[in-house]
């Protein structure tokens, strides 16, 4: 037999889980009521025999008589009436209409076979069997004095307590169930729906979204979290297409120039050694372009892995940006510009020193390569309380706003850029290196110029 899909899943089970839960903790419940008002209602049987007991012996030990006064009271029983017995010491009774005699004194239980009539017994129920609560003593003559209550209102109150109980499990039970099933059933759509989406997704329309509530719950929590895994899908199967293009588009003229020069050698009969020696080592040249952009590609998809993480050690940055600014205050100086640093000293952080070299390094040659004759680059480093800023800085032409947030963009050059040497990646590896350090970075005006911004997520000592 096959189970509903309703009964099979875990939302149903959670609740089914409940549910025996709480049949158990109501069967605890029922256990301690019942102990203890039965418990109570015996105590009060027996305090009341005890007290009419007490009256009985105050009849014997005054001037009237004992079984006179018995005979009085069995005619005088209300709804729920005492039972009697006077015995003499050798244990025949004298007076009292108990069914049962008792043998010794004390309280006792005593069983009847049958059950006494509704005269005896009036609003009772029939039952096949009478249980008698007996409290009896010796008097001072050595007489057996005997009171008993009949127990069925206490059967009774027993009986109710067993009937709200159980009509309690049985609704309790049955509104978990009802529960479950509905909440299961809101849980399956919630699913069907979560799976449609992610069907949809498998095949191919990446822009597809899980609808989501605001519930607040984990389903919602789970597809908030779907949705966002699918947005940065998205971006990296749209940046994946967009540096396929980018390959394909800045390649494409380096390979075609080199095989036309390679073509027109090979074809050209009268071709000299010099010729062919000219060829080839253009030909290496473009071969080592080509090279160099693919070893650039590379590099970036290890850093964005995140394998690079395992070299990370604490290092002093303003001593490594003291040293690049003496490495290429020359080089500025050379090509007609200045760069100047401001570093404060004793900054340092955990992180891989190579690649953060490398960071500094294609900043400051990007401000050297696309900055005319007489530019100022300078290259800072501060506190800014718990975390630390770095800048790269120049007053040269800058980046059109609109620009700005596209530069990190494998191959992406702007028009003023490409007459200039470069594959278009330096930025992009950048990019990758400050995402690798969790570093926040800012492309801003510099007024005139441009101004990179780092700001690194905390500051310690090296």
């Amino acid at each position: 037999m096959t189970i509903p899909r309703v009964l099979r899943t875990g939302s149903f089970r959670l609740a089914a889980l409940y549910a025996l839960l709480f049949g158990l903790s109501t069967g605890l419940l029922f256990g301690i009521v019942y102990w203890i008002a039965t418990d109570s209602l015996r105590e009060q049987l027996r305090l009341s025999l005890d007290s009419e007991l007490a009256a009985l012996q105050e009849v014997a030990g005054g001037s009237g008589g004992l079984a006179p006064e018995i005979a009085r009271r069995i005619a005088s029983n209300g709804a729920q009436p005492f039972y009697y017995a006077l015995q003499d010491a050798g244990g025949r009774q004298i007076a009292g209409d108990l069914p049962k005699l008792p043998e010794e004194p004390g309280l006792q239980r005593l069983v009847l076979p049958e059950a006494l009539t509704e005269r005896d017994r009036p609003g009772a129920p029939d039952e096949p069997e009478t249980v008698l609560l007996v409290l009896a003593r010796r008097l001072d003559d050595g007489r057996l004095l005997s009171v008993a209550l009949d127990t069925f209102r206490m059967t009774e109150a027993q009986e109710a307590i067993v009937r709200a109980f159980a009509w309690a499990a049985a609704a309790g039970l049955m509104l978990a169930l009802l529960g479950g099933v509905l909440l299961s059933q809101g849980f399956l759509r919630r699913i069907d729906e979560l799976n449609r989406a992610i069907r949809v997704i498998m095949g191919g329309h990446l822009s597809e979204r899980i609808q989501t509530g605001g519930s607040g719950d984990e389903l919602e929590e789970l597809g908030r979290n779907l949705n966002e895994m699918l947005d940065r899908l998205e971006a990296s199967m749209e940046g994946l297409k967009q540096v396929s293009n980018d390959i394909a588009h800045d390649l494409r003229t380096p390979l075609s120039r080199l095989k036309q020069r390679l073509e027109a050698v090979q074809q050209e009969e009268t071709a000299s050694r010099e010729d062919y020696e000219a060829a080839v080592s253009d030909a290496l040249e473009q071969a080592n372009t080509a090279l160099a952009t693919f070893s650039a590609l590379l590099r970036i998809a290890q850093i964005e892995s995140g394998s690079r993480r395992a070299n990370f050690a604490e290092l002093d940055l303003s001593a490594l940006l003291d040293q690049l600014a003496m490495t290429y205050a020359p080089v500025a100086e050379d090509l007609d510009r200045s760069l100047a640093a401001r570093i404060e000293p004793g900054i340092g952080l955990r992180g891989d020193r190579e690649l953060l070299t490398q960071l500094f390094v294609n900043l400051i040659e990007n401000a050297l390569r696309h900055t005319p004759a007489g530019t100022r680059i300078e290259l800072a480093l501060a506190r800014d309380g718990t975390d630390l800023l770095a800048e790269v800085s120049d007053d040269g032409p800058g980046i059109p706003a609109a620009e700005r947030e596209k530069v990190f963009r494998r191959f992406y050059r702007l028009e003023t850029s490409r007459s200039t040497p470069g594959s278009g990646l330096g930025l992009s590896l950048v990019g990758a290196v400050a995402a690798l350090h969790g570093i926040e970075i800012t492309v801003g005006d510099n007024r005139p110029g441009l101004k990179v911004v780092l700001r690194f997520p905390e500051a310690g000592a090296p």
